[in-house]
């Protein structure tokens, strides 16, 4: 656990980091277990929440039992830690809240428990990861919305990419988040994992007033496969693979982002957002 309280030090704040896409199968999860992994074996105390509500699946890859989840939170059946489970390299998993459609449809009491929850923690976290889930749902976009950082995960899938600019663009319109991080995942090689992400860049410099930054490739790796097979970070399972090196190499990059100006010195600031984000009560044009 890295050392976040020392003598006469102010607590630093959670990074958040919303790992989203705009379609399923593009390795999303993968990339949120791995960077988590990556994250707390460089030191830092890490927190990874599942998001994906309907389709949980964090726990299934690294094979965890996990008998609560946040709704058993919100129900005032048990405290957040209760629910949480430690993964490898200690990374606290938090199981989705299976039930619960987005924040926005908790009253005002469950929101204040909720928030209450994140702040009666025994550790604060370094980092945040949001596994969010793919599409443009409206808990996808709360949860986005509530990061410091938006990780969008693309694949070279014409469809990948169109889901991926949609999602930029709703992001964009609902809530004027103008800077978006992209990983190209399954990448055959670095050349063409440029290529697709200057292919996306050149629709969003036309169309979208918003900024694109190239966080790197996960290239196309079968060890990625055998760790899910065995139910394992790719990170703990093959470290020396090509993946597994471009995870730490993803994770040495993450820990030199800039915290936002805006950013909050206490993890509950997350769910707080989460509470006050407003739900999209018209049709974006995507």
């Amino acid at each position: 656990m890295s050392a976040r309280y020392g003598e006469g030090r102010e607590m630093q704040p959670t990074r958040v980091v919303a790992v989203t896409s705009g379609k399923g199968g593009v390795g999303k999860t993968t990339v949120s277990i791995n960077l988590s992994v990556a994250l707390a074996s460089l030191g830092h105390d890490v927190v990874l929440l599942d998001a994906d509500l309907s389709l949980a699946n964090v726990d299934v890859l690294l094979g965890l039992n996990t008998g609560r989840t946040l709704s058993h939170v919100v129900n005032g059946e048990c405290a957040l830690e209760d629910v949480i489970v430690t993964g490898p390299a200690g990374v606290r998993i938090v199981p989705a809240a299976s039930g619960i459609q987005h924040m926005a449809e908790l009253s005002e009491f469950e929101r204040a428990g909720l928030i209450n929850a994140f702040s009666q923690l025994e550790r604060a976290a370094d980092f945040m990861i949001v596994d969010t889930a793919a599409g443009i749902a409206a808990n996808t976009l709360d949860f986005c919305d509530a990061s410091h950082e938006v990780l969008v995960v693309v694949t070279d899938d014409p469809a990948s990419i169109t889901d991926a600019y949609a999602t930029i663009k709703v992001l964009n319109q609902r809530s004027g988040r103008n800077r978006f991080r992209v990983l190209v995942n399954m990448a055959q090689d670095p050349a063409g994992a440029m290529r697709l992400y200057r292919r996306l860049l050149e629709v969003t410099d036309r169309y979208l007033d918003v900024a694109l930054d190239y966080a790197g490739a996960i290239p196309l790796d079968p060890h990625v496969r055998s760790a899910v097979r065995r139910r394992q970070a790719l990170v703990e399972a093959y470290p020396a693979s090509r993946a597994g090196q471009a995870f730490k190499n993803l994770a040495a990059t993450t820990d030199k982002w800039p915290i936002p100006r805006w950013a909050s010195g206490r993890m509950e600031f997350f769910v707080e957002r989460m509470a006050h984000t407003e739900s999209p009560g018209r049709v974006v044009n995507v």
